[in-house]
């Protein structure tokens, strides 16, 4: 298959999911009138952060520029593996929508909570607490399936690890802010993924068979 369609589609997603970023970013800023400082993770960080999210984001465009410049990276891939990224990325761009729709006006550019900040636990917030990274990640991921391209799959990877080296103090922000109520969110929410078992859900199993064990005892 030509690779110009999986040029036009990986270009459909990255403009999509950068146009929903933006909206509700700047939707944010302009509800709040606050804008958030970005020296809140230290310079050496913030720094790391920059250079690391300029050159993850010029590498999908210089892919849908000329996909001869990044021949060096190229692997080979079958094209339904090709296929299954365009999948991914398309469910990553519905993510990205349900997160910024689910955190409003909370989303900032750096772990700093705003300054009238509420706890989110809606929409895919019920379940995991920093879905931005997992699925921003992913996205990239999903782009080096759809260019055939280790590198930019790489760079998404590398993203994923600086995000969740900044993670805990982003936590810390929030558990200052909110104290045992972002405890409580955290102990039955995964960081970046679902829990397979919550704390809740466990003791509604449990209490029928504290019940029944009382039932028997009055016989």
């Amino acid at each position: 298959m030509s690779e110009n369609i999986f040029r036009i589609l990986a270009a459909v997603i990255l403009v999509s999911g950068i146009g929903i970023s933006s909206y509700f970013r700047r939707k944010a800023d302009r509800e709040t009138g606050e804008k958030v400082s970005r020296k809140a993770d230290g310079n050496v960080l913030m720094t790391i952060i920059r250079i690391g999210g300029l050159i993850l984001w010029l590498s999908p465009f210089v892919y849908l520029l000329n996909p001869a410049w990044l021949s060096w990276s190229k692997i080979g891939l079958p094209e339904a593996v090709r296929w299954l990224g365009v999948g991914i990325g398309a469910l990553c761009v519905i993510g990205i929508h349900w997160l910024f729709s689910s955190i409003g006006s909370g989303i900032t550019p750096t772990s700093a909570t705003r300054r009238e900040h509420k706890l989110v636990t809606n929409g895919i917030y019920r379940w995991v607490r920093h879905p931005l990274y997992t699925i921003g990640s992913s996205l990239f991921i999903s782009f080096g399936m759809m260019a055939d391209n280790w590198f930019i799959a790489a760079l998404g990877i590398l993203a994923f690890i600086v995000m969740a080296i900044r993670t805990p103090k982003e936590e810390a922000n929030l558990i200052e802010k909110f104290g045992d109520e972002y405890r409580k969110y955290m102990n039955r929410t995964g960081r970046f993924l679902p829990k397979l078992f919550r704390p809740e859900a466990n003791g509604r199993r449990k209490q029928p068979q504290q019940d029944s064990f009382q039932q028997r005892s009055k016989l």
